[in-house]
């Protein structure tokens, strides 16, 4: 008893040194709402990044290298009670109340959140130890396991109790967890969780997941503001003339995703979400499946990253892709590679595609220039609406002359289905367009039936795509009011290089 005692006077004694070697009012968390904004400004020397995050087009570099100085996260965790004592969430002292009775297995459990298996466990923790010490429980950070999956690292026995799987190892012992729900209906608070489809669907049917998202899960360590979807497979039925009749859809981002089914292997999608910091957020995550669809199959594996507010690989707002590198593919919903005549092109589509400015040889790229991809199976890499008169032809525009005799003077080309390049520029003719659309990108004004190099200097480089909900044909109203369209053929969207340039 009497070495029992004494081993808690020397760990109260260290404690309280390291506490007065950090005594300064910057370590107070704030009392209010209102005193939120200051705070961040004193403890981090730069604008809140929880409240107002600042997301930069441009890309890591020379020139704008970040203050080496600058510690973001120090003392984001510690917070002291009224007594000057240390109550920090990730020390053993806050563990018996929050981490593990509020935060680390409440309402993770069903039926009703009522199993919590560790519930009274933080009172069998009464020391208190040093609040700057990281505990082992509560960093979660990234990790790769040995064949490419991302996961996060925890101690085994914390992996296996959130139902993950141990893959590669972490630092201190810890494992690089997997996280896989493999079936409908579940949940998801994990960094870096797959969803991936249950052995056995039928249709018609629904399948759904919803990602929790609240700044008190001790498993999300910062505020999240965006969700990253990376589309590892992703096959279900092909549209019927562009509309889905299997749904792949989301709810609770607040930008807008747009329907998508097909086959979408590779793909991306960043859904913004308010901070988690203002309180709980659910997005769903739902997959609709039509009776009669044929035997098409129904597969998918989806990774679900959780980014945090104020990160620097956020995307930028209203992006829903987003790319960080100079060169690269991008391809719209459902392209594929393949020799058909049926439509693959999806109705309903309405996003940006947007580029983080990129260094190269010391100097920011000043323009984006993008051309058609190489076709290897048959396929079409531009293929965006039916030219009046010439399906082989590109287009530009809004309006064209209709090549059918009036009463109908001009025609809508690009006006319901194109892709927006904002001062798209043949470098070579010079020509210029904003609205590109036909089988071919080309910014010739009478069309033409080959392929340029299209090229924009406004940055930030974005794109727009945009399609109508029908590849029907488009009539005039009484009142002229609408501009009637010729009904589109067997169009598949878009598969482009990107090139980032200097001069």
């Amino acid at each position: 008893m009497a070495k029992l005692g004494l081993f808690l006077f020397i760990v109260a004694l260290s404690n309280q040194t390291s506490l007065a070697c950090n005594d300064d009012k910057d370590e107070q968390l704030p009392g209010t709402w209102r005193e939120l904004n200051d705070y961040w400004l004193r403890a981090l020397s730069f604008p809140s990044f929880l409240l107002e995050p600042a997301i930069s087009y441009q890309g890591r570099s020379s020139l704008n290298r970040a203050n080496s100085n600058t510690k973001p996260f120090k003392n984001y965790f510690i917070k002291k009670n009224a007594d000057g004592k240390a109550s920090g969430r990730f020390a053993f002292g806050g563990l018996k109340a929050s981490l593990i009775n509020t935060g680390l297995f409440n309402n993770r459990f069903t039926p009703a959140n009522t199993f919590r298996p560790l519930q009274g466990l933080g009172k069998q923790s009464p020391v208190v130890l040093n609040p700057n010490f990281d505990n082992l429980l509560t960093t979660f950070d990234g990790c790769t396991a040995p064949n490419g999956e991302s996961g996060i690292c925890a101690p085994g026995n914390i992996c296996s109790l959130f139902g993950g799987r141990p893959s590669g190892s972490c630092i201190l012992g810890k494992v690089c967890c997997i996280n896989v729900v493999p079936s409908c209906g579940g949940t998801a608070t994990l960094n870096n969780t797959y969803w991936q489809s249950p052995a056995i669907l039928s249709a018609p049917s629904t399948c759904t997941l919803t990602v929790k998202l609240d700044a008190t899960f001790v498993e999300q360590k910062k505020p999240i503001c965006q969700l990253r979807l990376d589309f590892v497979s992703f096959t279900t039925s092909q549209p019927t003339a562009g509309t889905c009749t299997d749904t792949f859809q989301v709810s609770g981002s607040t930008n807008i995703a747009p329907i998508i089914c097909g086959d979408n292997d590779g793909q991306h999608m960043y859904l913004d979400v308010p901070s988690s910091l203002n309180g709980p957020t659910n997005v769903r995550l739902m997959f609709n499946f039509a009776a009669g669809s044929g035997n098409s199959p129904r597969t998918w594996n989806i990774k679900i990253a959780m980014l945090p507010c104020g990160a620097n690989y956020l995307a930028p707002r209203d992006c829903l892709q987003y790319y960080t590198s100079a060169t690269g593919i991008i391809k719209s919903f459902n392209w594929r590679d393949i020799a058909e005549v049926a439509t693959r092109q999806l109705n309903s589509q309405n996003y940006n595609i947007c580029f983080r400015t990129e260094e190269m040889d010391k100097q920011i790229a000043s323009r984006m220039c993008l051309m058609p991809c190489t076709i290897t199976n048959g396929g079409d890499a531009f293929s965006i609406t039916s030219v009046p008169g010439n399906l082989a032809n590109s287009a530009v525009g809004t309006t064209g002359p209709n090549p059918i005799p009036p009463p109908v003077a001009t025609v809508a080309v690009c006006l319901y289905d194109f892709l927006l390049i904002a001062q798209g520029t043949d470098p070579i003719t010079g020509l210029v367009a904003d609205r590109f659309c036909g089988n071919q990108l080309n910014p010739i004004p009478n069309g033409a039936a080959v392929s340029v190099t299209v090229c924009t200097r406004i940055q930030p480089f974005k794109l727009t795509y945009q399609t109508d909900n029908t590849e029907g044909a488009v009539f005039a109203n009484n009142q002229g009011i609408i501009i009637p369209a010729f009904g589109d053929a067997g169009n598949v969207g878009f598969c482009l290089d990107f090139q980032q340039r200097i001069n």
